[in-house]
């Protein structure tokens, strides 16, 4: 597998991972020092995520139009991503769809690629932000 193809594939693990609530695996898509969603940290960026999609309803992030350009040990990808949330709870009817573009920075691990940062450039939105809240205690 090439590295492009390796990225991509990281991509669509991570976007699973998210859908899926997989935390742990989140968490493992990043270097311990990350900084996503404007939060430093693989922790802290697992935490913001749960926070706000603990009690939201199902997600779901389709990528696409991957530009991957890889130096050495680095490498950077650009991906457009469509991201629908479903509301779940006092926000159940309501839905939110994102569209943008993720820019990703990559670091070659002897685990494989890890994120050192994203940023993702929200581009549309339609729907309600309600739907991002924590899970129910």
């Amino acid at each position: 597998m090439s590295d492009r193809d390796d990225i991509v594939e990281r991509l669509a693990e991570l976007a699973a991972a998210i859908d899926a609530r997989d935390w742990d695996s989140v968490r493992a898509a990043f270097l311990p020092n990350a900084h996503a969603y404007r939060q430093a940290g693989a922790d802290a960026i697992v935490r913001h995520l749960s926070e706000h999609l603990g009690g939201c309803g199902p997600t779901q992030h389709l990528l696409g139009n991957h530009r991957v350009a890889v130096d050495g040990d680095t490498a950077r990808s650009l991906t457009y991503a469509r991201v629908h949330h479903a509301g779940a709870g006092p926000a159940a009817g309501k839905s939110l769809e994102c569209m943008g573009e993720y820019d990703d920075r990559w670091v070659r691990t002897p685990e494989g690629w890890r994120l050192s940062s994203r940023v993702f450039d929200m581009r549309i939105f339609q729907g309600d932000f309600d739907v991002f809240r924590p899970a129910d205690p």
